[in-house]
């Protein structure tokens, strides 16, 4: 079993600072878990924590069966991928590969089989004898997975390691990655500030803002049913739009409409407040719309196959994905199905339905 489970972690610097606040997390066997965030939300500290690298202020920690809270690094049984592949610059590929079993005092014939095998996974038995210096940016990833898949641990950790490859690059390595996780049947916990790695790689997500939990669950949930502003905003491209709006009367102000609310909507919305819609850019133009609204266009963007239209409704700015071939001019005739629609607490940004 090599499944990782958080009780109540907690970090702080200087017994006052808070990094980690009480976080409760079970990572499965065999599970692909993402963390996702802002810079400075603490999932790298989360990842140190598990590698031993950052020491715990409080609560317990656990790999397998076995609290590894004060357990040195090297005796936990994992590997840790780092964003800046910290390979040694007078090796070869194979000596780098090779340099943590030497430590351990494996044999030499079962450090070589171990190499080559590593190699042939990751495509890198061409490159065995170059440096560092003399590789692209994926070959030198590959060669830091490969001296991590050589140790066989419990648990894969990797923080960002992608961050430093062209987008180009950064789409491949994703799903050699992916790969790997699939052949190793092994835990893999993967930090990244990327929505889209989070999305396309992770079995779960964790969505992290100031050291806290905001929501665990499928990308698939995290995307159509996120927990709170917070969420909506960070997962999808372009981000969800947010209009505040008034309610008079049991009644919606929705730009220059006035709609009824859903019932569900509500039993939980005092009348005469105000609560934030969310809507995702992809459902402003929808066939089955009930909501028809006018808007003056500002600007667009081209992206290949889309385009972005912007406006405004009311004070809130908003945009539109469209197909690249839509016929736009100054107006533009919104289309929105009100069950594409999450409602949202005006002060405290929690999901209301």
């Amino acid at each position: 079993m090599s499944k990782v489970v958080l009780k109540n972690i907690k970090k702080t610097y200087d017994n006052k600072k808070i990094i980690i606040d009480n976080v409760d997390l079970e990572i499965k066997d065999k599970e692909f878990l993402v963390l996702v965030g802002a810079s400075g939300c603490g999932k790298s500290t989360i990842l140190r924590m598990i590698a031993g690298l950052e020491e715990i202020s409080g609560g317990e920690l656990y790999i397998g069966d076995k609290k590894v809270n004060n357990i040195h690094p090297k005796d936990r049984d994992i590997a840790f991928v780092f964003q800046s592949y910290a390979l040694y610059p007078h090796m070869t590929v194979y000596e780098n590969i090779a340099f943590g079993l030497k430590m351990r005092k494996f044999k030499k014939d079962e450090i070589d089989k171990k190499v080559k095998e590593a190699a042939k996974i990751l495509d890198l038995e061409e490159l065995l004898d170059r440096r560092p210096k003399q590789l692209s940016g994926g070959q030198r990833q590959r060669v830091a997975l490969g001296r991590a898949i050589v140790r066989n641990p419990q648990v894969f950790l990797m923080d960002e390691p992608l961050s430093n490859l062209d987008a180009k690059l950064r789409v491949q390595m994703r799903s050699e990655i992916k790969k790997l996780h699939e052949n190793l049947q092994t835990t893999f916990i993967y930090v990244t500030h990327d929505q889209t790695e989070a999305l396309t790689m992770g079995d779960r997500i964790v969505v992290l803002d100031k050291g806290v939990i905001q929501q665990v669950d499928t990308p698939e949930n995290i995307y159509n049913n996120p927990s709170n502003m917070f969420v909506a905003g960070f997962i999808g491209s372009p981000q969800i739009n947010f209009i505040t709006c008034a309610i008079l009367n049991n009644t919606l102000v929705f730009g220059d409409l006035k709609l009824e609310l859903p019932a569900e909507v509500m039993s939980v919305i005092e009348n005469n407040k105000k609560v934030v819609i969310g809507i995702r850019p992809e459902d402003m133009i929808n066939s089955e719309g009930n909501i028809k609204l006018s808007v003056k266009v500002d600007m667009t963007e081209l992206l290949g196959s889309e385009k972005i239209a912007y406006f405004n409704i009311g004070d809130s700015k908003c945009c539109a994905k469209l197909p690249a071939k839509y016929d736009l001019d100054e107006t533009l005739i919104l289309s929105i199905d009100s069950k594409k629609m999450f409602f949202f607490n005006e002060k405290t940004g929690e999901r209301l339905i």
